[in-house]
Protein backbone atom coordinates (compact mmCIF):
# COMPACT_ATOMS: atom_id res chain seq x y z
CA UNK A 1 0.00 0.00 0.00
CA UNK A 2 1.25 3.49 -0.83
CA UNK A 3 1.56 5.10 2.55
CA UNK A 4 2.26 1.92 4.55
CA UNK A 5 6.06 2.04 4.28
CA UNK A 6 6.60 -0.16 1.20
CA UNK A 7 8.28 1.54 -1.75
CA UNK A 8 6.35 1.47 -5.01
CA UNK A 9 7.65 2.22 -8.50
CA UNK A 10 5.22 4.83 -9.79
CA UNK A 11 4.78 6.35 -13.25
CA UNK A 12 3.11 9.78 -13.41
CA UNK A 13 2.25 10.90 -16.94
CA UNK A 14 1.86 14.66 -17.18
CA UNK A 15 4.06 14.76 -14.09
CA UNK A 16 5.48 18.22 -14.78
CA UNK A 17 2.02 19.79 -14.96
CA UNK A 18 0.08 21.60 -12.26
CA UNK A 19 -1.49 18.54 -10.60
CA UNK A 20 1.24 16.13 -11.70
CA UNK A 21 4.06 18.06 -10.04
CA UNK A 22 2.20 18.14 -6.70
CA UNK A 23 1.55 14.39 -7.03
CA UNK A 24 5.23 13.64 -7.82
CA UNK A 25 6.31 15.75 -4.86
CA UNK A 26 4.08 13.84 -2.45
CA UNK A 27 5.04 10.42 -3.86
CA UNK A 28 8.76 11.19 -3.46
CA UNK A 29 8.16 12.56 0.06
CA UNK A 30 6.49 9.26 1.00
CA UNK A 31 9.50 7.26 -0.21
CA UNK A 32 8.35 6.00 -3.61
CA UNK A 33 10.43 5.79 -6.79
CA UNK A 34 8.82 8.12 -9.30
CA UNK A 35 9.13 8.28 -13.08
CA UNK A 36 7.72 11.59 -14.29
CA UNK A 37 6.82 11.49 -18.00
CA UNK A 38 5.94 14.76 -19.73
CA UNK A 39 6.28 16.25 -23.23
CA UNK A 40 6.18 19.81 -21.79
CA UNK A 41 3.29 20.92 -23.99
CA UNK A 42 1.70 22.54 -20.94
CA UNK A 43 3.95 21.15 -18.18
CA UNK A 44 7.00 23.05 -16.99
CA UNK A 45 10.47 22.01 -15.85
CA UNK A 46 10.19 24.73 -13.21
CA UNK A 47 7.34 22.81 -11.54
CA UNK A 48 9.62 19.85 -10.80
CA UNK A 49 13.01 21.60 -10.59
CA UNK A 50 13.18 21.02 -6.82
CA UNK A 51 12.81 17.24 -7.36
CA UNK A 52 15.47 16.85 -10.06
CA UNK A 53 18.34 16.11 -7.67
CA UNK A 54 16.40 13.51 -5.68
CA UNK A 55 17.59 9.93 -6.34
CA UNK A 56 13.97 8.72 -6.12
CA UNK A 57 12.88 11.00 -8.98
CA UNK A 58 13.44 10.42 -12.69
CA UNK A 59 12.28 12.68 -15.53
CA UNK A 60 11.43 11.38 -19.01
CA UNK A 61 10.54 13.64 -21.91
CA UNK A 62 7.83 11.52 -23.48
CA UNK A 63 4.54 11.96 -25.34
CA UNK A 64 1.92 9.42 -24.23
CA UNK A 65 0.56 9.13 -27.77
CA UNK A 66 3.60 6.85 -28.25
CA UNK A 67 4.06 3.62 -26.26
CA UNK A 68 6.29 3.65 -23.18
CA UNK A 69 8.15 0.62 -21.83
CA UNK A 70 8.97 0.86 -18.14
CA UNK A 71 8.57 -1.48 -15.16
CA UNK A 72 6.21 0.03 -12.56
CA UNK A 73 3.67 -0.96 -9.90
CA UNK A 74 1.36 2.05 -10.21
CA UNK A 75 0.43 4.42 -13.04
CA UNK A 76 -1.24 7.80 -12.60
CA UNK A 77 -2.38 8.92 -16.08
CA UNK A 78 -2.61 12.71 -15.87
CA UNK A 79 -1.25 13.59 -19.33
CA UNK A 80 -3.58 15.98 -21.19
CA UNK A 81 -3.88 19.75 -21.54
CA UNK A 82 -6.71 20.64 -19.16
CA UNK A 83 -7.61 24.29 -19.74
CA UNK A 84 -9.70 25.42 -22.74
CA UNK A 85 -6.95 27.78 -23.96
CA UNK A 86 -4.49 24.90 -24.18
CA UNK A 87 -6.71 22.03 -25.29
CA UNK A 88 -8.33 24.08 -28.07
CA UNK A 89 -4.95 25.22 -29.44
CA UNK A 90 -4.41 21.79 -31.08
CA UNK A 91 -7.72 19.94 -30.71
CA UNK A 92 -6.68 16.90 -32.77
CA UNK A 93 -3.64 16.39 -30.56
CA UNK A 94 -5.85 16.81 -27.46
CA UNK A 95 -8.09 13.95 -28.57
CA UNK A 96 -5.04 11.83 -29.45
CA UNK A 97 -3.51 12.49 -26.03
CA UNK A 98 -6.69 11.35 -24.26
CA UNK A 99 -7.46 8.35 -26.49
CA UNK A 100 -4.07 7.08 -27.74
CA UNK A 101 -2.59 8.00 -24.36
CA UNK A 102 -5.18 5.88 -22.56
CA UNK A 103 -4.60 2.95 -24.95
CA UNK A 104 -0.82 3.12 -24.47
CA UNK A 105 -0.95 3.44 -20.68
CA UNK A 106 -3.58 0.69 -20.35
CA UNK A 107 -1.41 -1.54 -22.55
CA UNK A 108 1.56 -0.84 -20.28
CA UNK A 109 -0.51 -1.55 -17.14
CA UNK A 110 -1.71 -4.83 -18.63
CA UNK A 111 1.83 -5.89 -19.59
CA UNK A 112 3.41 -5.18 -16.18
CA UNK A 113 0.35 -5.91 -14.00
CA UNK A 114 0.19 -2.36 -12.64
CA UNK A 115 -2.80 -0.64 -11.07
CA UNK A 116 -3.71 2.43 -13.14
CA UNK A 117 -5.61 5.61 -12.27
CA UNK A 118 -7.18 7.82 -14.92
CA UNK A 119 -7.43 11.54 -14.19
CA UNK A 120 -10.83 12.09 -15.76
CA UNK A 121 -12.81 15.28 -15.45
CA UNK A 122 -16.11 16.85 -14.51
CA UNK A 123 -16.25 17.88 -18.19
CA UNK A 124 -17.58 14.39 -18.97
CA UNK A 125 -20.88 15.78 -17.61
CA UNK A 126 -20.82 18.62 -20.16
CA UNK A 127 -23.40 21.34 -19.50
CA UNK A 128 -25.39 19.29 -16.99
CA UNK A 129 -29.18 19.00 -16.69
CA UNK A 130 -28.92 17.64 -13.15
CA UNK A 131 -27.44 19.48 -10.20
CA UNK A 132 -25.26 18.59 -8.38
CA UNK A 133 -23.70 15.90 -10.59
CA UNK A 134 -23.58 12.32 -9.35
CA UNK A 135 -21.42 9.59 -10.90
CA UNK A 136 -24.41 7.81 -12.47
CA UNK A 137 -25.33 10.88 -14.56
CA UNK A 138 -24.32 10.26 -18.20
CA UNK A 139 -23.77 13.88 -19.11
CA UNK A 140 -24.83 16.31 -21.82
CA UNK A 141 -21.94 16.96 -24.18
CA UNK A 142 -21.94 18.55 -27.64
CA UNK A 143 -19.86 16.02 -29.65
CA UNK A 144 -19.01 18.50 -32.43
CA UNK A 145 -18.40 21.68 -30.40
CA UNK A 146 -15.08 23.43 -29.72
CA UNK A 147 -14.75 21.74 -26.30
CA UNK A 148 -15.48 18.24 -27.63
CA UNK A 149 -11.80 17.39 -28.21
CA UNK A 150 -11.38 17.42 -24.44
CA UNK A 151 -14.86 16.36 -23.26
CA UNK A 152 -15.26 13.47 -25.68
CA UNK A 153 -11.58 12.53 -25.46
CA UNK A 154 -11.92 12.08 -21.70
CA UNK A 155 -15.24 10.24 -22.10
CA UNK A 156 -13.62 7.83 -24.57
CA UNK A 157 -10.69 7.31 -22.17
CA UNK A 158 -13.19 6.27 -19.46
CA UNK A 159 -14.75 3.83 -21.96
CA UNK A 160 -11.33 2.30 -22.67
CA UNK A 161 -10.52 1.99 -18.97
CA UNK A 162 -13.74 0.14 -18.22
CA UNK A 163 -13.38 -2.11 -21.28
CA UNK A 164 -9.84 -3.07 -20.21
CA UNK A 165 -11.28 -3.71 -16.73
CA UNK A 166 -14.04 -5.98 -18.05
CA UNK A 167 -12.09 -7.65 -20.86
CA UNK A 168 -8.65 -8.03 -19.23
CA UNK A 169 -9.54 -7.77 -15.51
CA UNK A 170 -7.21 -4.78 -15.27
CA UNK A 171 -7.10 -3.03 -11.89
CA UNK A 172 -8.36 0.47 -12.78
CA UNK A 173 -9.37 3.65 -10.93
CA UNK A 174 -11.30 6.46 -12.62
CA UNK A 175 -11.37 9.82 -10.86
CA UNK A 176 -13.54 12.70 -12.09
CA UNK A 177 -11.67 15.86 -11.12
CA UNK A 178 -13.64 19.06 -10.58
CA UNK A 179 -12.09 22.56 -10.81
CA UNK A 180 -8.79 22.57 -8.92
CA UNK A 181 -6.55 25.52 -8.15
CA UNK A 182 -3.35 26.33 -6.28
CA UNK A 183 0.35 27.13 -6.72
CA UNK A 184 1.94 26.09 -10.07
CA UNK A 185 -1.13 26.90 -12.14
CA UNK A 186 0.03 28.68 -15.28
CA UNK A 187 -0.70 32.41 -15.41
CA UNK A 188 -1.89 32.17 -19.04
CA UNK A 189 -4.00 29.01 -18.84
CA UNK A 190 -7.28 30.90 -19.17
CA UNK A 191 -8.76 29.31 -16.05
CA UNK A 192 -10.89 31.55 -13.96
CA UNK A 193 -8.84 31.45 -10.73
CA UNK A 194 -5.51 32.22 -12.41
CA UNK A 195 -7.15 34.81 -14.71
CA UNK A 196 -8.75 36.72 -11.85
CA UNK A 197 -5.66 36.62 -9.61
CA UNK A 198 -3.23 37.70 -12.35
CA UNK A 199 -5.56 40.48 -13.54
CA UNK A 200 -6.09 41.69 -9.95
CA UNK A 201 -2.36 41.68 -9.15
CA UNK A 202 -1.60 43.64 -12.32
CA UNK A 203 -4.45 46.07 -11.67
CA UNK A 204 -6.00 45.13 -15.03
CA UNK A 205 -9.76 44.87 -15.64
CA UNK A 206 -11.14 41.50 -14.49
CA UNK A 207 -12.94 39.79 -17.36
CA UNK A 208 -16.18 38.00 -16.50
CA UNK A 209 -17.97 36.01 -19.19
CA UNK A 210 -21.74 36.33 -19.25
CA UNK A 211 -23.37 38.07 -16.29
CA UNK A 212 -21.15 36.35 -13.71
CA UNK A 213 -23.98 34.25 -12.28
CA UNK A 214 -22.59 30.94 -13.58
CA UNK A 215 -21.12 28.78 -10.81
CA UNK A 216 -18.06 26.64 -10.25
CA UNK A 217 -16.78 24.64 -7.30
CA UNK A 218 -13.10 25.09 -6.45
CA UNK A 219 -10.92 22.45 -4.79
CA UNK A 220 -7.47 23.31 -3.43
CA UNK A 221 -4.68 21.19 -4.95
CA UNK A 222 -3.58 19.52 -1.68
CA UNK A 223 -7.11 18.22 -1.11
CA UNK A 224 -7.24 16.90 -4.69
CA UNK A 225 -3.93 15.01 -4.34
CA UNK A 226 -5.15 13.46 -1.07
CA UNK A 227 -8.28 12.23 -2.88
CA UNK A 228 -6.12 10.79 -5.66
CA UNK A 229 -3.96 8.89 -3.14
CA UNK A 230 -6.99 7.48 -1.36
CA UNK A 231 -8.64 6.31 -4.56
CA UNK A 232 -5.46 4.59 -5.77
CA UNK A 233 -5.37 2.58 -2.54
CA UNK A 234 -8.96 1.29 -2.60
CA UNK A 235 -9.49 -2.40 -3.33
CA UNK A 236 -9.89 -3.89 -6.83
CA UNK A 237 -13.67 -4.01 -6.27
CA UNK A 238 -13.89 -0.21 -6.54
CA UNK A 239 -12.86 1.00 -10.02
CA UNK A 240 -14.90 4.21 -9.78
CA UNK A 241 -15.77 6.51 -11.35
CA UNK A 242 -15.71 8.81 -8.34
CA UNK A 243 -16.17 12.59 -8.19
CA UNK A 244 -13.42 14.44 -6.33
CA UNK A 245 -13.95 18.15 -5.86
CA UNK A 246 -15.17 20.76 -3.44
CA UNK A 247 -18.99 20.98 -3.27
CA UNK A 248 -18.81 24.63 -2.14
CA UNK A 249 -20.39 26.50 -5.07
CA UNK A 250 -19.46 30.07 -6.00
CA UNK A 251 -20.57 32.43 -8.75
CA UNK A 252 -17.95 34.05 -10.97
CA UNK A 253 -18.88 37.42 -9.45
CA UNK A 254 -18.20 36.14 -5.93
CA UNK A 255 -14.82 34.75 -7.00
CA UNK A 256 -13.85 38.02 -8.74
CA UNK A 257 -14.78 40.05 -5.67
CA UNK A 258 -12.76 37.70 -3.44
CA UNK A 259 -9.70 38.04 -5.71
CA UNK A 260 -9.98 41.85 -5.60
CA UNK A 261 -10.35 41.90 -1.83
CA UNK A 262 -7.46 39.51 -1.10
CA UNK A 263 -5.06 41.29 -3.46
CA UNK A 264 -6.22 44.78 -2.38
CA UNK A 265 -6.58 45.51 -6.09
CA UNK A 266 -8.27 48.42 -7.79
CA UNK A 267 -9.26 46.33 -10.80
CA UNK A 268 -12.70 46.91 -12.28
CA UNK A 269 -15.04 44.21 -13.59
CA UNK A 270 -15.58 43.93 -17.36
CA UNK A 271 -18.31 41.70 -18.78
CA UNK A 272 -17.76 39.71 -22.00
CA UNK A 273 -20.00 37.35 -24.04
CA UNK A 274 -20.19 33.72 -22.84
CA UNK A 275 -18.02 31.28 -24.84
CA UNK A 276 -19.86 28.42 -26.63
CA UNK A 277 -20.82 25.30 -24.63
CA UNK A 278 -19.58 26.84 -21.36
CA UNK A 279 -21.39 25.06 -18.50
CA UNK A 280 -23.74 27.26 -16.44
CA UNK A 281 -23.39 25.19 -13.27
CA UNK A 282 -20.76 22.84 -11.94
CA UNK A 283 -20.92 21.24 -8.52
CA UNK A 284 -19.85 17.73 -7.50
CA UNK A 285 -21.91 15.36 -5.42
CA UNK A 286 -19.11 13.81 -3.30
CA UNK A 287 -21.24 11.32 -1.34
CA UNK A 288 -19.34 8.41 -2.93
CA UNK A 289 -15.92 9.91 -2.14
CA UNK A 290 -16.99 10.45 1.48
CA UNK A 291 -18.33 6.90 1.78
CA UNK A 292 -15.65 4.93 -0.07
CA UNK A 293 -12.53 7.09 0.36
CA UNK A 294 -13.32 8.78 3.67
CA UNK A 295 -12.43 11.96 1.77
CA UNK A 296 -13.76 15.50 1.93
CA UNK A 297 -12.00 18.80 1.18
CA UNK A 298 -10.43 20.59 4.15
CA UNK A 299 -9.10 23.86 2.65
CA UNK A 300 -11.57 26.74 2.52
CA UNK A 301 -11.62 28.87 -0.64
CA UNK A 302 -10.25 31.99 1.05
CA UNK A 303 -7.32 30.12 2.65
CA UNK A 304 -6.47 28.41 -0.66
CA UNK A 305 -6.76 31.69 -2.56
CA UNK A 306 -4.31 33.39 -0.16
CA UNK A 307 -1.69 30.66 -0.86
CA UNK A 308 -2.33 30.84 -4.60
CA UNK A 309 -2.08 34.64 -4.67
CA UNK A 310 1.28 34.43 -2.84
CA UNK A 311 2.55 32.06 -5.55
CA UNK A 312 1.43 34.34 -8.41
CA UNK A 313 2.76 37.45 -6.67
CA UNK A 314 6.21 35.84 -6.54
CA UNK A 315 5.93 34.55 -10.12
CA UNK A 316 4.99 37.97 -11.53
CA UNK A 317 7.79 39.67 -9.58
CA UNK A 318 10.44 37.31 -10.99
Amino acid sequence: MMGSGSTQRVLVTGGAGFLGSHLCERLVAEGHDVICADNFYTGSKGNIAHLRGNPRFELLRHDVTFPLYVEVDRIFNLACPASPVHYQRDPVQTTKTSVHGAINMLGLAKRVGARILQASTSEVYGDPEVHPQTEDYWGRVNPIGPRACYDEGKRCAETLFFDYHRQHRLDIKVMRIFNTYGPRMQPDDGRVVSNFIVQALKGEPITIYGDGSQTRSFCYVDDMIEGMFRLMETGPDFPGPVNVGNPGEYTMLELAELAIRLTASRSELVFMPMPPDDPRQRQPDITLARDRLGWAPTVELEAGMIRTIAYFRELLAA
